[in-house]
């Protein structure tokens, strides 16, 4: 089966490619077949109404985007019209002349038999791709060498991004400050633009976000299969996807998603068998504790030990460093809790970068490690930023054994001690819009029952004082001159401050 090029094909000669894609064949003797084609078709006719000026039939099919046009001769036209001929090569549309015993039928079934076999194709080339992709996230670097295989399969380049859009991983050549600039405007846009990032309605697009500019073509993809991204992928090449392509990224999301999903319960039930262990500690059970971490290839640090406590966010970043936990406080509060030689606490306290108290050494007796315990709680407490703004540097670490230069309230639980100043000082602070007894308690203690020293202080007479003082007796029902009661006023007033 022959088909004769006449015009619109430069050269015309025996062996023509066509630059476009012929996605089906068409046969019409319409004036205008277009409504009824989609682009991309080899249309076929034998030319029944031809007739004069072709220029305007040509103009339609080009600009629906017809692959190509088939005049069949010897039906109505012993030859192809020249003014058909005149009209393809004007507007470069392939024309070609179909024999008179050519049926085109013939022609459908060779271009339908040429489709399947490329689809064949498509289908083992991309088959072969998520083999060798899968035999890649068997490898140890796991993740890693998905990504690195990737690249390979789609002749360009791939990145792995965490959840934050920061890049673990990235191949020679990725445009990753693109992809990370996206993500990033795409967590500060409107909610009906952020759907690649954020919950909401249906929940995250199942379509990937794709990036063109010029000579690059990126696609970025959520790893992860819950209501949020537990991290992201990019590939980048100079040319645009394939169908097959899209198959092997489709793919290596999969098994990306997949690796991380059983990450993370590894993860997880490792954290769990660790929070058992220390409560086994804690409750005396050392021999059983040992026994559970055995197989997981765990050990406990040797004595003398420290105890470290930290917001259960530290965890992270704890783990790598000491045999760490996370155990609920009372308080309904959760902690990090790190068992490391006394040696190196503070070290490994300050590579949290977080607020950490740290106990004295102990052993593994259970008095011992729950006082240890209870010490680096009290610690953390007193850490700077513990339960305010973030605040960096060394100062975030708190050693027990340093809280007596911080003075009382450092041994003491912060809600507990609130919670004690607001009941004491309430007949003061509900007494009208007087906000001034309270300043003047605060005034005649910070200068130690002294009057004068007091209202100099306070700016106001010292007989102004010392009627306030007496309403502050009578309001709160106590002798000023008590050094239990001046002491309770002053741990109140104190806690005020914190």
């Amino acid at each position: 089966m022959r088909l004769r090029p006449v015009a619109g094909i430069p050269g015309h000669g025996a062996q023509v490619v066509l630059d476009a894609a012929v996605r089906w064949v068409a046969v019409s003797e319409l004036a205008d077949p277009t409504p009824y084609l989609e682009g991309g078709e080899l249309l076929l006719t034998t030319g029944m109404r031809m007739e004069g000026d072709q220029s305007q039939y040509v103009a339609r099919l080009v600009a629906r985007g017809v692959a190509g046009l088939g005049f069949g001769v010897g039906v109505s036209h012993e030859e192809v019209p020249p003014a058909l001929v005149t009209a393809a090569e004007e507007a470069g549309l392939p024309l070609f002349e179909v024999p008179r015993e050519t049926p085109f039928i013939a022609i459908g079934k060779g271009v339908s038999e040429l489709l399947a076999a490329e689809q064949y194709d498509e289908i083992s080339r991309a088959f072969a791709a998520q083999g060798r992709l899968t035999r890649a996230a068997l490898r140890p670097e796991g993740m890693h060498a998905v990504i690195d295989r990737l690249a390979k399969e789609v002749g360009g380049w791939a990145a792995l991004l965490d959840e934050a859009g920061e890049v673990r991983h990235a191949t020679r050549g990725a445009d990753t400050d693109a992809v990370v600039s996206e993500l990033s405007r795409l967590r500060t846009a409107r909610p009906s633009e952020s759907r690649l990032l954020e919950p909401g309605g249906g929940g995250l697009l199942p379509a990937s976000l794709a990036l063109s500019g010029p000579g690059e073509h990126i696609v970025v993809q959520p790893l992860g299969g819950g209501a949020r991204p537990r991290g992201f992928f990019a590939v980048g090449a100079g040319r645009p996807f394939s169908p097959v392509t899209h198959t092997v990224i489709n793919a290596a999301g999969s098994l990306l998603t997949l690796a991380l999903e059983q990450g993370r319960t590894q993860l997880e039930a490792a954290r769990r068998a660790r929070s058992a262990v220390l409560e086994l500690l804690l409750s005396g059970a050392e021999e059983q504790a040992r026994a559970v971490l055995g197989p997981l290839g765990g050990r406990l640090p040797e004595e003398p030990l420290a105890v470290l406590a930290a917001g259960a966010d530290a965890l992270e970043a704890l783990e790598p460093l000491a045999f760490a936990a996370l155990l609920a406080s009372s308080g309904e509060r959760t902690l990090a809790v790190a068992l490391v030689p006394d040696t190196v606490a503070e070290k490994v306290a300050l590579e949290a970068d977080a607020p950490v108290g740290v106990s004295l050494p102990c052993g593994y007796a259970p008095e011992g490690l729950n006082g240890a315990l209870d010490q680096a709680s009290r610690a953390l407490a007193a850490a700077p930023g513990s339960g305010g703004a973030p605040e960096k540097g060394r100062g975030r670490v708190v050693k027990f054994g340093e809280l007596a230069g911080q003075g009382l309230l450092g041994l003491l639980d912060r809600a507990a001690a609130q919670a004690f100043a607001a009941a004491l000082l309430a007949p003061l602070t509900a007494y009208g819009s007087r906000a001034d007894l309270v300043e003047s308690l605060r005034a005649y203690l910070d200068s130690n029952g002294h009057w004068d020293a007091a209202a100099q202080r306070l700016g106001v007479h010292r007989h102004t004082l010392r009627y306030r003082m007496k309403r502050v007796t009578e309001l709160l029902g106590r002798d000023l001159d008590d050094p239990g009661v001046r002491a309770e006023l002053w741990l109140a007033l104190e806690a005020t401050r914190r």
